[in-house]
């Protein structure tokens, strides 16, 4: 039997996401905002609740698609209010709106979004070393910088600790502890 991340074995929803996605270097601008988008609606609750309305979500969003998303109405977010399969926050729904037009702008300085938040670890993950769960921070001296800048550009829900979970999901750092198989597999990625 393989060691795995303990936060990821409550359900075999979690260990698919974390043996095939948690943590291996994203660069696809769609998917990089899917997670920002997801992150931000995790604040104040679990993945777990978020993962299980993943398909919920990507429904309800347009497949978070950013330019479909930066267009949306009043009706639009009304009926997002009234989605019972989401989370129904109309903070985090208005925000998506706002995320998806501040993206697009981001797109356009940068050529895609992955040049600007990939930069920001000079192209390559960061890699730690930790053993316990315990040892994860929550969120570090550059995820403040990255919640800053997002901030300074129009951003909403993305404060440090949503960008840093943002971080781990798409693998600007490696937070696999290091007893699990998957830290490996990710470096031998790079």
């Amino acid at each position: 039997m393989c060691e795995r991340c303990n936060w990821s074995t409550s359900s075999e929803r979690m260990i698919k996401y974390h043996d095939t996605e948690w943590g291996v270097p994203l660069h696809d601008d769609e998917k990089l905002f899917e997670f920002l988008v997801l992150e931000g609606f995790q604040a104040g609750l679990s993945w777990q609740i978020v993962l299980h309305k993943r398909e919920d979500f990507r429904r309800a969003f347009d497949g978070f698609v950013p330019e479909t998303i930066s267009a949306y109405d009043e009706k639009k977010l009304e009926k997002l209010l009234q989605d019972k399969t989401i989370i129904r926050n109309k903070q985090k729904i208005s925000a998506c709106v706002n995320n998806a037009l501040q993206f697009i702008k981001i797109q356009k300085e940068f050529e895609s979004f992955n040049n600007y938040i990939w930069s920001f670890v000079n192209y390559k993950p960061i890699v730690n070393s930790f053993s316990e769960l315990n040892q994860l921070p929550a969120k570090t001296l550059l995820s403040d910088q990255i919640s800053d800048d997002l901030k300074k550009r129009g951003f909403k829900f993305v404060g440090s600790t949503v960008v840093y979970a943002h971080m781990q999901a798409t693998g600007m750092v490696n937070d696999h502890l290091t007893n699990c198989f998957r830290y490996q597999e990710i470096i031998s990625c790079y």
